[in-house]
């Protein structure tokens, strides 16, 4: 087993997972690859995220409306970010620790292309969870159930999509966004598709309801077929355009193979994964048992995004981290962070990432993190990213102590011992000067280890 089959098992677990983990790096070049994709496809039994944080007892509805007093108002938001906080860090720690790497990656693509940004942390525990569930299962089941949570029906409106007064909002981002992609559908489309999806909404609880009095039982023309349909009807009528199939696994090769698509193999992938009825499992693991997954061109040529940067160190690292909420300030310096999609759209990817700011924060994260130097930055303002709960980010910036995170590094020192270190951590090393990185270190494993994680290429996967 030489070089090469250590290059593809990396290649494998960065794309398929957040890099190898603290315990696969000893033997990861002689790890056999089929072996490596069964222990990634592997299911466990599915465990909810979900936040410690008590609720608040009063209706939410009431905390937050224009009567109620400004104290409990603000009580109400504190909870909730709280709330929010520990789902964001739940869902991180999944990605780093969950033996289910490839149902994680999974489940964090499906989380920037069902992107919904709501304040209420009950729906964001919800459609974290349905995303979780169904990432590699049967994306007719995912589709259905992201559909009716209420995090979506209220990030897209649908709570006020009644007859006499359709609301398009959700009917089209479910067909540009979700679905089928701009160009496979009419503006008529949109207009009889949202009067399909009128009348579909959630009660206090969270729970999906059809409201059949504001439902629009006319006839409607979708999709080139007409009759008296419903949501239901209308997402069914989308599955059956291939068109769907084919925008979803372009995207799915634009997120874990390459930005530049390959159109035949794409074809061939997107025919084979209609035909399974939309079996993501499938589709995926044709993706990774194929050779051209491994060529060249497909090798660090990704940068990657803030999540996986941090994730990956966070794998790689054996770490003790004494305040990992302040992790959530990395993710808003680095431009990233989850349940907070910039939009509807989700977040953009490749060279988008990085710009003067964050790339410098970027490079220097891994001497932060192993203490050698401090944190010299202050988040963007952002309101945005605040959720408009207005959390000073200058007061941010003054509270915020590094994560004090201690690291084992003479678990690293036996791991590395008599290895290359570039060689497991970086993905393509063509560019990489090793005399400078040398020039920085002492020839401690520590010193090497930083040192590369502090290059450019470190940022590639």
């Amino acid at each position: 087993m030489t070089l090469s089959s250590l290059t593809n098992n990396k290649h494998l677990l960065w794309r398929a997972g957040f890099g190898a983990g603290i315990n696969q790096l000893e033997d990861l070049h002689k790890k056999n690859n089929k072996d490596l994709i069964n222990d990634l496809f592997r299911e466990e039994t599915f465990l909810y995220i979900n936040y410690d944080t008590p609720d608040i007892v009063e209706s939410g509805d009431y905390m937050m409306n224009d009567k109620a007093p400004a104290e409990k108002k603000k009580e109400m938001q504190r909870v909730y970010r709280e709330q929010n906080e520990e789902l964001n860090l739940n869902f991180l720690d999944k990605m780093v620790n969950s033996k289910e790497q490839m149902k994680e990656k999974m489940a964090f693509f499906w989380h920037g292309h069902f992107a919904s940004r709501v304040v209420n942390p009950k729906f964001n525990r919800q459609i974290l969870n349905v995303i979780r569930k169904n990432a590699l299962g049967n994306f007719k089941d995912l589709l259905f159930e992201v559909s009716q949570t209420p995090a979506m029906l209220s990030f897209l409106n649908n709570q006020q999509n009644k007859k006499d007064h359709p609301n398009e909002n959700f009917a089209r981002e479910v067909m540009e966004l979700f679905t089928m992609g701009r160009g496979n559908y009419t503006e008529k489309d949109i207009r009889e598709g949202a009067r399909a999806f009128t009348g579909w909404g959630f009660d206090k609880e969270g729970n999906f309801i059809e409201r059949k009095k504001l439902h629009d039982e006319g006839t409607k023309t979708f999709l080139g077929k007409t009759g008296n349909f419903t949501g239901t009807d209308a997402l069914d009528i989308i599955l059956e355009q291939k068109a769907t199939s084919k925008f979803i696994t372009t995207k799915i090769y634009k997120f874990f193979v390459n930005e530049t698509v390959d159109e035949s193999i794409v074809n061939k992938l997107s025919e084979s994964f209609y035909q399974s009825n939309y079996d993501i499992k499938k589709l995926m693991k044709d993706i990774f048992s194929s050779s051209w997954f491994y060529d060249k061109k497909n090798i660090g040529n990704r940068i990657k995004s803030p999540i996986e940067l941090m994730a990956g160190m966070m794998r790689t690292l054996p770490m003790n981290i004494q305040n990992p909420e302040n992790l959530i300030v990395y993710q808003k310096l680095l431009g990233q962070m989850l349940l907070y999609p910039p939009n509807v759209a989700g977040w953009p990817n490749g060279k988008s990432w990085i710009d003067s700011s964050t790339l410098m924060l970027r490079l220097q994260i891994p001497q932060i993190w192993s203490g050698l130097r401090p944190l010299d930055y202050r988040p963007k303002e952002d309101d945005d990213l605040d959720m408009g709960l207005k959390n000073n980010t200058n007061a941010l910036a003054k509270s915020f102590k590094n994560p004090n995170i201690t690291i084992d590094w003479s678990r690293l020192e036996k791991i590395f011992n008599g290895k290359n270190v570039e060689d497991y951590l970086i993905q393509n090393s063509k560019s990489l000067d090793l005399n400078s990185v040398k020039n920085f270190s002492d020839n401690s494993v520590k010193m090497n280890v930083i040192n590369l994680m502090s290059t450019p290429e470190y940022q590639l996967m």
